[in-house]
């Protein structure tokens, strides 16, 4: 896909249904021209708000759809803005299920102005079942309490971290806005389910012995509609570390208003056992708190209680140090 970006927010209903837009615009800013929303957008990347033309004149060079939904379904109504950005030359790409292609109108712009389409969701690789056998190198995994609650950004923070203190590690996406930072990886929840572990190993092959893949996690073992995915990557990732995430504001799962937050200590129990069927030596290094909700008085409690209940370090990679994390593996 060819930069700069003009992220594409249409009317996302709120924050985290902009999560791609707001992912690429928080760790790739110099890869993006400004952002287009359509009327009633409730979401912002904080970047420049342009028009498609506005956009071109700047020389962006691909749209890219940033937003996302329970089971990736693109609007039809977007299809006109979407077309539009092919008539003004851009290429258009997407990280949602539905294919691009299967709507009329931006099918035929795309073959009227001779501008490519992109499927990040659909790779044509194809997977074998997980294998299970021990793989040489390091592998740490996000885990969470819920889906949309900071596994990508835990994942990028860490790696950082982890470089900065001159640790070999590469960031491992596994999902639509991972992708798109790292420009590699695999959208794990459009691989067929019985192959979903043997991704998650392709993903993360033999390596050094000092090396350590840094894999994004998706969904949660206890969210009814994502835990399958969740599983698989236990699985295949193989992990000897996890970081779980958590939001501490949240009261139920993330679109299932029946069905609760589960209590940290249980979900710490709950991923490690999954992960040690393949990693008997896998072990919790801390837990990542997405403490934006909360005022920093709000937030410093709820860390340090949470700490002491657990002992186990317990920070926001976005405010904290996430270097905290790595002490645990001394």
């Amino acid at each position: 896909m060819e930069k700069p970006y003009l992220l594409f927010l249409g009317d996302a209903a709120d924050q985290l249904a902009a999560k791609t837009a707001t992912g690429i615009a928080d760790w790739r800013p110099e890869w993006c021209v400004g952002q287009m929303r359509l009327p009633g957008c409730q979401a912002d990347t904080g970047l420049a708000d342009v028009s498609i033309a506005e956009a071109a004149s700047r020389g962006a060079r691909t749209l890219v759809i940033g937003v996302v939904n329970s089971g990736g379904v693109m609007p039809a109504s977007w299809s006109d803005s979407i077309a539009e950005a092919l008539a003004a030359g851009l290429d258009v790409a997407s990280g949602l299920h539905s294919r691009l292609e299967s709507f009329p109108a931006i099918r035929q712009a795309a073959e009227r102005h001779d501008r490519k389409l992109f499927d990040l969701r659909h790779g044509e690789r194809t997977f074998g079942t997980a294998k299970g056998i021990r793989r040489s190198g390091k592998r740490l995994l996000t885990v969470g309490t819920d889906c949309s609650c900071g596994k990508k950004y835990t994942a990028l923070a860490i790696e950082r971290a982890m470089r900065e203190r001159g640790m070999a590690a590469d960031f491992r996406a596994t999902g639509q806005t991972g992708l798109f930072i790292a420009e590699r990886g695999v959208a794990i929840d459009a691989v067929v389910a019985d192959f979903i572990s043997g991704a998650a190993e392709w993903l993360s092959p033999d390596n050094a012995a000092d090396h350590w893949d840094v894999i994004e996690g998706q969904g949660s073992l206890f969210h009814a509609a994502f835990a399958g995915v969740s599983l698989g990557l236990l699985h295949g990732s193989q992990p000897d570390a996890l970081v779980l995430c958590h939001e501490p504001t949240r009261r139920h799962m993330r679109g299932l208003p029946e069905a609760p937050i589960p209590d940290l200590d249980d979900c710490i129990r709950q991923n490690l056992t999954h992960a040690r069927l393949t990693n008997p030596d896998c072990r919790m290094l801390g837990v990542s708190i997405n403490t934006a909700a909360l005022s920093p008085t709000e937030a410093d409690a709820y860390l340090a209680e949470t700490e002491a209940r657990l002992g186990l370090p317990c920070l926001d990679p976005m405010t904290g140090d996430p270097g905290r994390f790595l002490d645990q593996l001394a």
